[in-house]
């Protein structure tokens, strides 16, 4: 083949940089663990001097890389911004990910301490290492493979987040007083998973997010439930049956309403979604569901990605731990994780919900119900556009497989914000699995993936660099 072939060129870029990540490797992973080992839990005030740990640890870790570095304090936590700006013609990308991390329960993990990182069977384990710090030392190391192995000009941005776990309250305001600083032609997203390690495939959509608490009071006070029991309400069976009653028996969700202004599945999703390698057993061994539920009527993808769902993600009443007291509870409270899809908008979900609940109230019983609507997070989709193409042979190249299907994300994330605030598109490129135990115990990443896709990244860059401006904003 031709030295001049782009076909050749490509060929060279692929082995160049993953030729230089595997040289790295173990560089990345004691880079990881190390900012694994600091415990920055945005939900816990206790860990904020360890939310400040981690921003300084990241922006040490960008200018190592050549990216001049700023903290921009949101509440308690930064986010650091990262620039590499070498020529104002050349596309400039914003990167969005996040370096705060959930709540870990140390006496549920089995492979090691939350912050006590190990490496094991091709995966390392540890609070972060996929959800996002794994993610953002991809980009980190991607951005450094495509600058020893070329020389295209390429302005990256990289923006991470300190308050993604609790919803990103304060991003809102960061965009607005830093619009014109973090001014870019198209936007990365970049707190996603891959569908297999063996099949990766582009993420066009993102489910939004709206979470909110339902609190039934029963007794002024917590009664013997000898004393008072069959003439006295009790709270957990009157939250049991309004949770009941959020779904049909096909699973559908029953609250009057709710699907006004869903999208309807188009034969072209219904496609991409179908492109996938899906198999049930294996599904089920991946994500330890123990079983498959759903709406009738959509396969396991189509649930995950353009249907909405409603999940109780806490219950508590009465006495859930310690000695058990035989008393009916004062009250009951149950915390809701509502996932909405393309056309829904949280306020109209939110306002469906309260008359829902207000509607099955019981007579005489009180109750109290807030919705988060300041941090909720509408669902997003990627357009068609130059970015999504190169994505896709990016994927190709970083992966060494053809791209079959393109998938969504189940979860939700401040994509809609950022495209609405910052005027560009989002395109998804993350490294994770749905294996890796986002948020559960024992999260892990395995280190294939975090190769591959920083090699993914670096790739897609130099696809990027090499197409131009005028292209992305086609």
């Amino acid at each position: 083949m031709d030295d001049t072939d782009p076909r050749a060129a490509d060929d060279r870029a692929s082995d160049g940089f993953a030729s230089y990540l595997e040289d790295a490797a173990g560089d990345i992973l004691d880079r990881l663990s190390a900012w694994v080992m600091i415990p920055s839990v945005s939900a816990d005030p206790d860990r904020r001097m360890d939310m400040t740990r981690s921003a300084h640890w990241i922006a040490g870790e960008m200018r190592d890389a050549g990216l001049e570095t700023t903290l921009l304090p949101t509440g308690d936590s930064f986010a650091v911004l990262g620039e590499r700006l070498v020529d104002p013609e050349a596309p400039t990308i914003l990167v969005y990910s996040h370096h705060d991390v959930r709540h870990a329960k140390p006496e549920e993990w089995s492979e090691t301490e939350p912050f006590t990182p190990v490496l094991r069977d091709g995966r390392l384990y540890g609070r972060g290492a996929s959800d996002a710090k794994g993610q953002v030392l991809a980009h980190v190391w991607g951005l450094r493979a495509f600058d020893a192995c070329g020389d295209l000009p390429l302005n990256v941005k990289l923006l991470i987040d300190g308050e993604e776990e609790i919803g990103s309250p304060n991003l809102e305001t960061l965009l607005q007083e830093h619009r014109d600083r973090l001014a870019c032609d198209a936007i990365i997203f970049s707190d996603s998973i891959q569908w297999r390690d063996d099949a990766p495939a582009p993420v066009t959509s993102m489910r939004g997010t709206l979470t909110a608490t339902l609190t039934v009071m029963g007794p002024e006070r917590d009664v013997h439930s000898g004393v008072a029991s069959g003439a006295t309400p009790n709270p957990s069976l009157i939250l049991a049956r309004i949770l009941a009653g959020m779904h049909d028996d096909s699973d559908r969700i029953a609250i009057p309403g709710f699907y006004d202004g869903v999208a309807a599945l188009s034969p072209d999703r219904r496609r991409e979604l179908g492109e996938l390698p899906f198999d049930e057993d294996v599904w089920l061994e991946r994500t330890e569901t123990r079983a498959i539920t759903g709406e009738a009527g959509y396969t396991v993808p189509e649930r995950l990605w353009v249907r909405p769902a409603i999940e109780v993600i806490s219950l508590l009443a009465g006495d859930p731990a310690g000695i058990e007291r035989s008393v009916i509870p004062r009250e009951a409270t149950a915390s809701l994780s509502i996932r909405a899809v393309p056309d829904q908008r949280n306020h109209d979900i939110a306002d469906r919900l309260r008359e829902y609940v207000a509607a099955t109230m019981p007579v005489g019983a009180a109750y109290e119900l807030t919705v988060d609507e300041r941090i909720a997070q509408e669902p997003y989709t990627s357009p068609p556009s130059a970015m999504l193409d190169a994505l896709e042979l990016a994927l190709t190249r970083g992966y060494g497989t053809e791209v079959r299907g393109r998938m969504g994300n189940a979860g939700g994330g401040p994509a809609e914000l950022l495209s609405r605030e910052l005027g560009v598109s989002v395109t998804f490129l993350g490294t994770g699995l749905p294996e890796d135990h986002w948020h559960a115990s024992d999260e892990s990443v395995d280190v294939r993936m975090l190769l591959q896709g920083a090699a993914t990244i670096a790739h897609l860059w130099r696809e990027v660099a090499r197409r131009g401006r005028s292209a992305l904003r086609d």
